[in-house]
């Protein structure tokens, strides 16, 4: 019955169209806009990846609908995006054209089962300035990607896209670089006025027609997307053999990872900016899986959840599944009715949309208040940018972690701590050989050798009074040190009282021998004032001692204490 249960939040219900009724009307004036700005990211994207336009076009349609019925998110929007081009144009370049299909069935494969096994919430785990940082490596790469269309050049022969660029420049031809550099920058300057005319007129439609009648009147010298299919291609399985999945393997599961972290983050930012409620991470994972591999049946490219044109949905007014839909339906049209007109589109345009569209993702705002915020988070945040830029994306994000995860490591350890206090009350004579140790914020493996070094070098006292109750993390490493405190001490001579231990450290400390550790077991205490009763104790019995025998201050305290039911241990 439970795995029944489990089965059916995967699964399309009716909770996903319950705003319908009232809604049904926004959803569609949203998905037809939606639809006209995700035509030319389509193309864009397709011809930049290098599988071609009509890939993109083929992926925004079928991965459009898939994800929209068994994703996680009634507003998402998916298809092809800029994050994805990134990181499939080097396995093109690598495998050819010909393993489109098979990454993107295998990348889909990996999603799904992340999904099935609920890791949707690992995305939380990410930090914000590996996220901004990510974003902005992204757009930078996605932009230097054009620079080869935008000058009427071949790309270079590095993959990498700094390189990559610089090699095209070098080798591009004054003469070519008029006309294509021209349509880029009319592109540009129409995606820049169009939304302050207007904040809903499509600029990069607008930008893509108008540049393709200017091209196609003056005759410009500048290349076209070509022609594309003028329906769906027939699901195809792609080959799936033993060699072909252990060479891409690493490919599918980069593919995989990149897709599943920006699927995620697109769902949270419009669960974040919607009324829609919130959205079902896992089932998220699942629809964007299942899109991945039926994109790759009909010979398009892996997909993910694109923030723009997800926004995009919730700005025309999307509140249902249907928006995202009606999206995928309008390409399809496209696809069935446009293909003419469409193939005659200049690629420099194309190149000039993603210029803008790239130049948009970087927020001026946010990289202010990234950079403003704290030393760490502005290190996290270039490191991030710098290794997406400079290697891998994944790779950069598994960094940018571990950079974060130092700095948080780093501002635990200086959190937390040893503080010695003074003894509540009245002082009592002998209060000088009692020393109280409070045991703040986090001991563990980080912070523990500093912590043994503090106490274990005090001098002069004949008990220590170690509080645990402020302590609020505490791991094997850091009950071990109180063991290790513990021990030095009684074998100076020093008695050891520990107050306070919580309940849920209880069990650790008792498996790794702190209790074990004690002279006698009633010294052990959850209270502060029943400890230092009992440390006076120790101190006057003590003093009495030294006293008798002639000792010095320094030596060793009484070995017996009648306040113990049993005779103290040896150390």
């Amino acid at each position: 019955m439970k795995a029944l249960v489990a089965a059916r939040a995967f699964l399309p219900g009716r909770q996903d169209y319950a705003l319908l009724p009232r809604t049904w009307k926004g959803d569609l004036v949203a998905g037809v806009t939606v639809g006209i700005v995700a035509l030319p990211l389509a193309l864009a994207f397709g011809v930049s990846s290098g599988a071609g336009a009509a890939s993109g076009l083929i992926t925004a349609v079928i991965a459009g609908v898939i994800a929209a019925v068994f994703g996680g998110s009634n507003i998402q929007v998916s298809g092809p995006t800029g994050a994805m081009v990134v990181v499939l144009g080097p396995v093109i370049a690598a495998h050819g054209l010909g393993a489109l299909a098979a990454v993107s069935v295998l990348a889909g494969v990996i999603v799904v089962a992340a999904g099935l096994l609920k890791l949707g919430r690992v995305v939380t785990l990410l930090p914000w300035p590996v996220i901004e940082g990510f974003t902005v490596g992204i757009a930078v790469i996605i932009f230097l990607q054009q620079v080869p269309a935008a000058f009427g050049a071949k790309p270079g022969p590095s993959s990498n896209a700094v390189v990559s660029a610089i090699q095209a420049l070098a080798t591009a031809s004054p003469t070519s670089i008029l006309a294509p550099f021209a349509v880029v920058a009319l592109v540009a300057v129409i995606m820049v006025a169009a939304p302050r005319i207007h904040p809903r007129i499509p600029g990069s439609l607008i930008a893509i027609v108008i540049a393709s009648v200017a091209v196609q009147f003056l005759d410009l010298p500048v290349a076209r997307i070509g022609s594309l299919p003028d329906s769906l291609p027939a699901p195809v399985m792609p080959s799936l053999d033993l060699t072909t999945i252990t060479a891409l393997a690493g490919s599918a599961a980069t593919i995989a990872a990149l897709a599943a972290i920006e699927s995620l983050l697109s769902a949270r930012v419009g669960a974040s900016i919607s009324d829609t409620g919130p959205y079902d991470a896992d089932r998220e994972l699942l629809g964007q899986g299942l899109a991945s591999v039926a994109s790759g049946f009909f010979g398009g490219m892996p997909a993910t959840g694109a923030i723009a044109r997800t926004a995009v949905n919730i700005r025309s007014g999307g509140r249902t599944r249907l928006a995202a839909i009606t999206h995928a339906l309008v390409l399809l049209a496209v696809v069935y009715l446009a293909t003419g007109p469409v193939s005659r589109i200049p690629l420099a345009a194309l190149a000039g949309v993603l210029m803008v569209t790239a130049t948009r993702m970087v927020s001026l705002k946010t990289l202010r208040s990234v950079i403003g915020s704290t030393r760490a988070d502005t290190v996290v945040f270039f490191v991030t940018a710098l290794i997406t830029v400079s290697f891998d994306l994944i790779q950069a994000v598994e960094i940018g972690i571990a950079v974060a995860a130092f700095f948080a490591l780093r501002a635990l350890v200086r959190s937390s701590g040893v503080h010695r206090e003074e003894i509540p009350g009245p002082v009592h004579e002998g209060d000088e050989h009692i020393a109280v140790f409070r045991l703040d914020g986090a001991l563990f493996f980080a912070a523990a050798e500093r912590v043994l070094e503090r106490v274990s070098a005090i001098r002069n006292v004949d008990v220590v009074i170690i509080r645990m109750s402020q302590l609020q993390i505490l791991d094997a490493t850091g009950a071990r040190t109180i063991t290790d405190i513990v021990q030095a001490l009684e074998r100076r001579g020093i008695t050891v009282l520990i107050k306070g231990i919580q309940d849920r450290h209880l069990r650790l400390v008792t498996q790794v021998g702190v209790l074990d550790s004690l002279r006698h077991h009633k010294h052990l205490f959850t209270e502060l004032a029943p400890a230092v009763e009992h440390a006076r104790s120790h101190v006057a019995r003590a003093s009495t001692a030294r006293t008798a025998h002639g000792r010095s201050t320094e030596s060793a305290p009484a070995t017996t204490d009648p306040t113990d039911s049993s005779p103290l241990k040896e150390n």
